[in-house]
């Protein structure tokens, strides 16, 4: 059994344990969320766990079910594509800013980045991938000098973290986006802004454009609701995904 260290905040900590579990595909979409069997297996009260799982569903992790209370929602792709839309946008402006103001500080505090990024490829954790990746961009978010960026991503950073999982797990070569990351900090240390934000939205498109592809058909077939399959309005996601790649690549300089 797992023990969580006690408060200042406990809900914090189990909410934080159940997105690292959903994110690294320890609980599927569908799965039923019991509250009593969470709080044994973390070793709290049901209090913490009852007010994750509440924050947990207002930020569409999590689904009622009826009869079944509740369960782990499946992953929108429409969702996916605003969400990343935004954060592309964000994303830019932090690697130009970063680039522009604080390029021999990235030169310091990348490598080290860099590292642990390719030693979690060869380990093949999900968790360890996740962890650098997220360590990664918020160094660019620190070293931008704009203090907004950090908290404005933050209110996607549970939605993100499932993405990320279901990206670096089917994506066949993981190593790819530690050699775009290498790319994307050379253009903050070269100081320069405009490449450093090109590479930066090049970058999250991709991400985006390979949970879509990957997640539509999963997500039409789930069932709704109202026990029907779910759709989004006739929404052709895959060829959005398809569109918005030969975007990203010619973007990216085809790479």
């Amino acid at each position: 059994m797992k023990i969580l260290a006690m408060p200042p905040n406990l809900s914090s900590q189990v909410h934080a344990e159940l997105v690292a579990e959903i994110a690294q595909g320890h609980l599927k979409p569908g799965t039923r969320i019991i509250q009593e069997e969470i709080a044994q297996r973390l070793g709290v009260s049901r209090q913490p766990v009852q007010q994750a799982l509440m924050l947990l569903r207002d930020q569409g992790v999590l689904d009622d079910a009826p009869r079944r209370g509740l369960i782990v929602a499946p992953i929108n792709p429409d969702q996916v594509r605003h969400m990343y839309d935004i954060r592309a946008m964000i994303e830019g402006l932090a690697f130009r800013r970063a680039a522009e103001t604080n390029a021999p500080l990235a030169g310091r505090l990348g490598a080290g980045l860099l590292r642990d990024g390719r030693e979690a490829v060869e380990k093949g954790s999900a968790t360890a991938l996740i962890a650098a990746d997220l360590g990664f961009h918020h160094m660019i978010h620190e070293l931008s000098g704009n203090p907004l960026i950090s908290p404005t991503l933050k209110v996607q950073w549970t939605c993100i973290q499932r993405v990320m999982g279901e990206v670096l797990m089917r994506d066949e070569s993981p190593g790819r986006i530690w050699a775009q990351h290498e790319e994307m900090l050379d253009a903050v240390i070269a100081a320069d802004g405009d490449a450093a934000e090109r590479l930066a939205r090049a970058h999250i498109t991709r991400a985006a454009d390979i949970a879509i592809e990957r997640l539509s058909e999963a997500f039409h077939a789930a069932p709704g609701k109202n026990g029907h399959a779910t759709r989004m309005r006739g929404l052709d996601l895959r060829g959005i995904a398809a569109d918005r790649a030969d975007a990203s690549g010619a973007a990216a300089g085809g790479s």
